[in-house]
């Protein structure tokens, strides 16, 4: 449902696109901050009040269903009524961008970490990180992997930049998140009992072959990962991943990431950092 807008211009009813008042719809959606747009609404067989609610109703309704979409898991470790209500507490704080929605989430797992009713469900915005992840690699752009054969010839393999695979993303935590995960992801009984307190996970996300998959890492080979998906150089990724993990094995960790064909860009870092 579209609103038509009109002003007053010479007498006559001029019909507005929504580009020209986007910031004062946004906060009578958003906030209830209607005054400045009720006058301004056609109405086509409605009050404007009426249609702007339900026209408020279908924005929210929308973008709630939309994260619960993106975040099964976190909806149902909280339930539907506490999702929807920190759902819409989010959209507030964080309305969409772009008019594209399954880029809109991305800040939600840092908006739960800040959320004061979360604060007790500490394990809570890593879940979020991983699904955002999840749902990202889902629709990222397909790329060509290319053969160790590309290293050749080149003389400071220290200072190489390498571009990884979109789909990949990297998350660490302190706490059991794939095991929450597979406890709750949808199809799940949900019965499983996690032990929090049984240890962290270093887990990568990538999409092979149309499917996302999920899997664990070790501390070194994640924080390696993770600096080159930062875009740190070859050495610095590998100064961060020892300091994860002294037994740390760069020449194995950057073999495997051509062996699963993560790579799909080289570049040499020439300013020396």
């Amino acid at each position: 449902m579209q609103i038509a807008l009109r002003k007053q211009h010479s007498g006559r009813a001029i019909v507005l696109g929504l580009p020209e008042t986007q910031a004062t719809i946004a906060r009578s959606l958003l906030w209830g901050d209607d005054a400045a747009i009720l006058d301004l609404i056609e109405e086509n067989g409605l009050p404007p009040a009426v249609r702007l609610d339900v026209h408020r109703n279908t924005v929210l309704v929308s973008l709630a269903e939309t994260l619960a979409d993106t975040f099964p898991v976190v909806c149902r470790l909280v339930d539907e009524r506490f999702f929807r209500y920190a759902a819409l507490a989010f959209i507030r704080a964080h309305p969409p961008a772009r008019p594209c929605l399954s880029t809109y989430g991305e800040e939600f797992s840092g908006f739960l970490a800040a959320f004061p009713p979360c604060r007790d469900l500490a394990y809570l915005p890593d879940v979020a990180r991983l699904e955002w992840l999840m749902h990202r690699a889902a629709f990222a752009a397909d790329t060509e992997s290319l053969s160790p054969a590309v290293l050749s010839g080149i003389a400071e393999p220290q200072q190489l930049l390498l571009k990884l695979d979109p789909s990949l993303g990297l998350v660490s935590s302190p706490w059991p998140i794939d095991q929450i995960w597979r406890a709750n992801r949808p199809g799940a009984d949900g019965t499983r009992l996690i032990d929090l307190s049984s240890g962290g996970a270093h887990l990568e996300v990538r999409r092979v072959s149309d499917q996302v998959v999920l899997r664990s890492l070790d501390a070194g080979t994640c924080a390696f990962r993770a600096a080159l998906r930062r875009r740190s150089t070859l050495a610095r990724a590998a100064e961060t991943a020892l300091e994860a993990d002294p037994g740390f094995d760069l020449v194995a960790a950057f073999a495997n990431l051509f062996a699963d064909g993560a790579v799909v860009a080289i570049a040499l870092d020439h300013t020396g950092t």
